[in-house]
């Protein structure tokens, strides 16, 4: 595994999911395809929520704290809970840049940690720490793919009543 490419990755990432959310205005960020998906400003602070709550403590618990069960967490419920879309959708991502600068210091910062160590996950799967490493880099792509299907729907529901089947299929 290699950190250093890793770390490159994530801090791409984070640029990536930028761009995506650029230049949108409080109603496409608060807009729903449906009541089921999240918005663009829901995704944002999910993102920043699990930069602060998830990955980056799970992992020091990990590597630092055996036998220390790991901090609950609820993703979902978050959303509503803490008013995701009810927020700024430019100070949720400076928030979020300044919270993923923190983690990559965090993981420069690590002396030589040992990824193959394991905690035992609230699901009581034994999971190493690289394997939580591994879902940090994932997860922004997951949630990237998402922004991208929600420019998507904003995009052709804007349109209509034209249709984008000439563009290709998606």
């Amino acid at each position: 595994m290699n950190i250093e490419q890793i770390m490159a990755t994530m801090q791409m990432n984070v640029r990536r999911i930028a761009a995506l959310v650029a230049g949108v205005g409080a109603t496409q960020a608060r807009w729903k395809p449906d009541a089921a998906s999240w918005s663009i400003l829901e995704v944002v602070n999910h993102l920043l929520d699990e930069e602060r709550e998830d990955f980056r403590v799970r992992i020091d618990f990990t590597l630092h704290r055996p036998g220390a069960a790991w901090p609950p967490i609820d993703p979902g419920g978050w959303v509503t809970a803490r008013r995701y879309n009810e927020r700024d959708l430019a100070e949720s991502l400076t928030a979020l840049l300044a919270e993923r600068e923190q983690s990559l210091a965090w993981l420069r910062g690590l002396p030589t940690p040992d990824w193959s160590v394991t905690a035992v996950a609230p699901w009581g799967e034994p999971f190493p720490a690289g394997k939580l490493l591994a879902a940090w880099v994932a997860h922004d792509l997951l949630h990237l793919r998402q922004l991208v299907e929600l420019h998507w729907a904003w995009t052709t529901a804007e349109l209509a009543p034209f249709t984008c089947e000439y563009a290709g299929e998606w």
